[in-house]
């Protein structure tokens, strides 16, 4: 270990003055920074905690498979790793956006980061475009990236499908992923099975940069939640609950009304029969419902079938609908506070002066290993 060590103290408050302004005095230790080759990293009892990064994009509008899938795991995690929480909005200009909807779309989920329990005093919450070192890596990574392996991803084939004209950006957007990654050293990334395509090229990367210019990536491992679930679509169980589904009454989205929320759970898909039994192979309509219920309710399947067993789906339906009422409702109540009060344009500034410490660092390292003149 190397480096000045730096303790500082917090001075807990609610999360939109935790920095500045009237504080309430509950004096707690914070974790240490330790200047390092990897920057500037959190202790946690004396040990090095694991950076965490994942990403959301701020296209279309968050879902409640979002919340459960992924946002539930990030206040999860914040506790015992050291967390770097980002809006994608640079992948998100892959697709033709509206630029006053980006914005809107973009201030929309970073707020939702936090009204889900995120604490910007614990996790750095940025835009992906506040750091520039970003989009240069993820050009320098590109370079490195063979065309054979940017057409075997599966998402790309997905969203370029009947279309006549492909941006060049969906196309490459897997190298500014990796460079997302390797831009922190980051130890851990969440994943779901629609991400594991392109973390093992990031990896691939890595080790092929590593191999080429000398050890300067550490290879990052997929992390697989304890907590939450992969949730699907309402109309359609076959296919993952989505943000940017056409449908709208195919997802829950963190901002419906509890009579949006009432109206789309009751007409969801349903299977043939009345039996509430968690069986996606057979029934999985009703245990994509299922999932949801006990994810919102805190009961366990077991509990869920035994509750509902001889009732049908009717009095079921009406039931989920008010669960997931009672998760969302006092998330939205902290979601208007937070765009209310005009502090999280500060909290972005503050994560990604965070970040960029390492970030800086990272890439001057990659630059100079390239051969670039500093």
């Amino acid at each position: 270990m190397r480096g000045h060590q730096k303790l500082s103290l917090c001075l807990r408050s609610s999360f939109i003055d935790h920095s500045r302004g009237h504080q309430k005095l509950s004096l707690c230790l914070r974790s240490s920074f330790i200047d390092h080759s990897r920057g500037h990293q959190k202790l946690l009892g004396g040990l090095f905690m694991k950076r965490v990064l994942s990403g959301i994009q701020p296209s279309g509008k968050l879902t409640l498979g979002n919340y459960i899938g992924a946002l539930q795991n990030f206040v999860a995690l914040q506790h015992e790793h050291e967390c770097y929480f980002m809006v994608v909005d640079l992948h998100a200009i892959t697709v033709p956006q509206e630029p006053a909807a980006l914005r809107e779309q973009t201030e929309s989920v970073a707020s939702l980061f936090i009204a889900s329990g995120i604490d910007p005093s614990k996790a750095s919450i940025f835009l992906q475009s506040h750091v520039p070192a970003h989009a240069e890596l993820g050009w320098l990574l590109t370079t490195q990236t063979y065309m054979g392996e940017l057409e075997r991803m599966t998402q790309f084939k997905d969203k370029s499908a009947g279309k006549d004209s492909i941006g060049a950006g969906l196309f490459v957007y897997p190298s500014l992923m990796a460079a997302d990654i390797l831009l922190y050293n980051t130890d851990l990334v969440p994943v779901g099975d629609d991400q594991k395509q392109h973390l093992e090229l990031t990896r691939d990367l890595a080790q092929r940069f590593n191999h080429k210019y000398g050890a300067t990536f550490k290879i990052p491992e997929p992390f697989i939640p304890k907590v939450g679930a992969r949730i699907m679509s309402l109309d359609d169980a076959s296919k993952k609950m989505s943000k940017s589904n056409p449908n709208p009454g195919s997802y829950i989205a963190l901002l419906d009304s509890p009579d949006e929320i009432r109206k789309k759970l009751s007409r969801s898909t349903t299977d043939s029969g009345r039996e509430v039994i968690f069986d996606p192979q057979n029934k999985p309509e009703i245990s994509n419902l299922m999932t949801i219920y006990a994810n919102c309710s805190g009961l366990t399947l077991e509990a869920v079938a035994a509750r509902y067993e001889g009732q049908g789906y009717g009095q079921f339906k009406k039931d989920l609908a008010e669960h997931v009422v009672q998760v969302i409702e006092p998330l939205q109540e902290k979601y208007r506070t937070i765009r209310s009060s005009g502090e999280i344009g500060r909290i972005l500034k503050e994560g990604a002066e965070r970040v960029g410490t390492v970030a800086e660092q990272t890439l001057r390292s990659v630059k100079e290993r390239m051969g670039f003149l500093l």
